[in-house]
């Protein structure tokens, strides 16, 4: 983070376990971020990289049990999200943090209408009636690109097609104007007509109202069109960040590399041969004591098998978790 950028959220050696029959599952492992104000981080991975429960974690949406963050910081506005009591988290949630999950419609509750499931948090975060949250939630819907939406207030989520759907959860986790945004993969389920569509959305929405954003997705060609910069996780870790730009170009990690790989691409008249990760993504069935990927990298060494190597500096705003990766000689920030 360049000297003097602000942060509006700071995560510091974040730890989640969950109980199982079986033992222990470490889902994240010492995960360390900040957010800047205004900025959109993107978070890339497969499935079971550790993407979706690190955010779920930061604002204690995950059940306990089985769930348990059991080490870190998650530092906002000066607070410790991880230390306060349920009744000042839930004033955040929701009303200075949103979050938009997968699936609308499991989300969405199907047997209220979308006015009062967007009149609830107005009225409890920002104490509008409901005459002027009726006035403000028709006003959101509008904001979303949701035709007739005075009218549609009242109807139930059913009625509502996946992308619109989708914008009624952009429009509930905007209510309040929050600060921060995290975005749960939002379009993976949508057809890319939609798809783009949510996202254009979302740029203006970035634009008009200034927030941070969190934007979770196993989709490289997503992140390279609306995010500043990206984290790579794997294994439950962080494994690469960088600005955007700096991670296409240059890529550190083994798996970054073989993540770009499998980004299709079209030269000439025909489209390239896809290529795929060999492999399956690690069991993480106790705390890491080797690399992650190991297993899967074509340039894996001994060390690999024996030590899990830390986040370094390799260059400006650039880090990665790789034996094989040289430290940048003059450490500069991340």
């Amino acid at each position: 983070m360049p000297d003097g950028a602000s942060k509006v959220l700071d995560v510091q050696n974040l730890n989640t376990i969950f109980q199982t029959r079986s033992g222990e599952i470490h889902a994240v492992n010492n995960v360390s971020f900040d957010l800047e104000e205004g900025e959109l981080l993107g978070v890339v991975g497969e499935s079971g990289s550790g993407k979706s429960v690190t955010m779920m974690s930061l604002i204690r949406l995950l059940p306990s049990p089985p769930a348990e963050i059991r080490a870190g910081k998650v530092m906002f506005d000066g607070l410790d999200l991880l230390k306060i009591d349920d009744d000042k988290l839930r004033d955040i949630r929701g009303a200075r943090i949103g979050f938009i999950f997968q699936d609308p419609m499991t989300s969405l509750n199907p047997v209220f209408t979308v006015g009062f499931q967007l009149r609830e948090p107005l009225m409890r975060h920002m104490g509008l009636n409901k005459k002027q949250a009726n006035k403000r939630a028709a006003e959101l819907l509008e904001m979303v690109g949701i035709p007739a939406a005075s009218a549609r207030l009242k109807d139930y989520p059913h009625q509502f097609s996946g992308g619109m759907r989708q914008r009624v959860m952009i429009a509930i986790a905007l209510a309040c104007d929050p600060e921060v945004l995290i975005a749960d993969e939002p379009t993976t389920a949508l057809d890319v007509t939609i798809q783009a569509q949510i996202l254009e959305l979302i740029k203006e929405l970035r634009q008009k109202l200034g927030m941070a954003i969190i934007w979770i997705t196993h989709d490289l060609g997503v992140i390279a069109g609306i995010a500043d910069r990206v984290m790579v996780m794997y294994g439950g870790q962080v494994v690469e960040e960088a600005p955007v730009r700096e991670l296409f170009k240059n890529p550190q990690h083994p798996y970054t590399k073989a993540l770009l790989k499998t980004v299709p691409h079209v030269r000439g008249e025909r489209a390239e041969r896809l290529e795929v990760i060999e492999g399956q993504p690690p069991i993480l069935g106790g705390a890491p004591t080797a690399c992650p990927f190991r297993e899967r990298c074509p340039v894996a060494i001994d060390i690999c098998a024996r030590e899990n190597p830390a986040l370094h500096v390799t260059g400006p705003r650039h880090a990665a978790a790789c034996h094989l990766v040289a430290p940048a000689r003059e450490e500069a920030h991340v």
